[in-house]
């Protein structure tokens, strides 16, 4: 679910760094809200990041 259905943004993966610099996995989450769209005229829920919601890439229905 956590994948922008316009960009396509979704999760990255990295590490955990302690303070003795021992390392484990971790994953970094986008910011995925679901949220009712206008697609071709009729509203749709649908998951999208909140930089295309910022920037006006969806028309909020």
């Amino acid at each position: 679910m956590a994948k922008c259905d316009i960009c396509g943004k979704g999760v990255h993966f990295g590490n955990n760094v302690s303070h003795s610099h021992r390392r484990s996995n971790r994953i970094f989450r986008c910011n995925v809200r679901s949220v009712k769209c206008k697609v071709n005229g009729a509203a749709k829920r649908m998951h999208v990041c909140t930089n295309c919601l910022k920037s006006g890439a969806v028309e909020r229905a």
